[in-house]
């Protein structure tokens, strides 16, 4: 399946990769599926190793780390010379060996014209607890996520059906009424199989049936980052916590007031108890954080309420799975409330895609915008989000008559068009925001 991230890899190669890339990302995105055809698509030469599976290359790191001495061991491992001028390393599953990646700055340092790549999960963790000196300048570093909507209409073959979105997202114009239609069922659909590429690779074969689909395919993943907790984790009591945090994120959401709130992952719970465990979760990339903005000013990172946010699951497949939703329910439209935190989780999705940070926005009368997008064209622009076509807002039209934006955007089931300076924008266009 193609994935959008193949630009980032083949931007790392017309960079002359002087610096090793590592791409960062949770379990079962698709890193060594994508990174192993980019390799066998533009280098003549490619080697893999996968240091979680293979203790053999893992004590060569162990060793050495020296650029020369690793490249003479893996030479003698694999029995045969390394063309480092025609040669890709593809090192897999390296947050198992610390030392792979304290050696990554000697690889960058060489005038030896080296190409590496590495990735691995729960990479974030791994750095953010890094013991040794993390060779911070040495590496570039790329975040991979779940695929986006964009690429769940490529893989369903509805690449036709997404250029008539992108048309009409820059013109604002209506979309077809029967193109709307077929766009707002593939949303919905999406809502129910998620981003993770088997579960759409699953969904494909079977013709875009979500009944057919296998839901197994999204409670194993699930359950497979609950043993990553289990595994990479040393205290057990933090693995309890983050174990419990990651858990409560769907009852956290169907809240009124959708605040992570301590108290509620357990009567009388206090950050200090559960910070950390939030700390890993966000670097393991598990969860997205939206964190309330108290200015609307420039820049909006630096006006954020630390103990004031959002926590969002990395894939809106995953929190439908863990909700225990019926996919029917999605599809025919059935009104509950918790479809309000659904669609808010997948316009969070949408964004993180497209490197987008998350911010919010509350007022003194329980107001509340969903999102805050900066654009150094237009400035803050408030982003409201429901679920259906219902649209009507007092938080919204308080934000405006307080902030005078440039204009607002509305993410809805109705189609693209204007109205009192509010850009209304189907939610199967959210991919389309730059």
């Amino acid at each position: 399946m193609k994935r959008l991230f193949e630009k980032k890899l083949l931007d790392w190669k017309q960079s002359g990769m002087k610096k090793p890339l590592m791409v960062v990302g949770v379990r079962q995105i698709g890193k060594t599926y994508t990174i192993e055809k980019f390799a066998k698509e533009n280098f003549e030469k490619y080697l893999y190793f996968n240091l979680e599976k293979d203790s053999q290359i893992r004590n060569i790191f162990e060793k050495t780390i020296d650029d020369t001495k690793i490249i003479e061991a893996l030479e003698l491992y694999i029995g045969k010379k390394i063309d480092i001028e025609k040669t890709i390393l593809f090192f897999d599953e390296v947050q198992v060996c610390e030392n792979f990646i304290v050696s990554l700055k000697y690889f960058n340092e060489s005038d030896k014209p080296y190409k590496i790549v590495c990735a691995g999960s729960l990479l974030g963790v791994k750095i953010n607890r890094f013991k040794s000196s993390f060779p911070v300048g040495k590496i570039r570093m790329e975040y991979m996520y779940p695929m986006n909507f964009e690429e769940f209409l490529i893989a369903a073959g509805k690449e036709m059906l997404k250029n008539k979105i992108e048309e009409c997202y820059k013109t604002m114009s209506p979309m077809p009424e029967f193109a709307h239609e077929q766009a707002i069922e593939l949303y919905k659909k999406y809502l129910c199989i998620g981003g993770m590429p088997e579960a759409i690779k699953d969904f494909v074969e079977n013709d875009l049936d979500v009944l057919k689909f296998d839901s197994h395919i999204i409670s194993d993943i699930k359950d497979m980052y609950i043993a990553d907790m289990q595994k990479y984790v040393k205290n057990t009591i933090e693995t309890v916590n983050i174990e419990k945090i990651y858990k409560n994120i769907p009852s956290q959401l169907a809240k009124d007031n959708k605040n992570f709130q301590y108290n509620f992952v357990e009567e009388n719970g206090r950050k200090r108890k559960y910070e950390s465990s939030i700390d890993w979760l966000i670097a393991s990339k598990m969860v997205l954080i939206n964190y309330n903005a108290k200015r609307m000013e420039v820049p909006l990172k630096v006006y954020i309420d630390e103990n004031k946010f959002k926590l969002y699951l990395s894939d809106v497949g995953i929190l439908t799975n863990m909700s225990e939703i019926r996919f029917p329910d999605i599809m025919l439209d059935r009104t509950f409330i918790f479809k309000g935190a659904i669609t808010e989780n997948y316009i969070a999705q949408e964004l993180t895609s497209k490197g987008e940070s998350l911010y919010y926005w509350t007022s003194n009368r329980n107001a509340e915008i969903d999102f805050i997008l900066y654009s150094e064209e237009d400035g803050i622009i408030p982003i409201e989000v429901k679920s259906g076509n219902r649209v009507r807002s007092v938080s919204l039209n308080m934000y405006i008559n307080t902030y005078k934006p440039q204009y607002a955007m509305r993410f809805s089931t109705r189609n693209f068009g204007w109205e009192n300076n509010i850009k209304s924008i189907p939610l199967y266009a959210a991919f389309c925001i730059k």
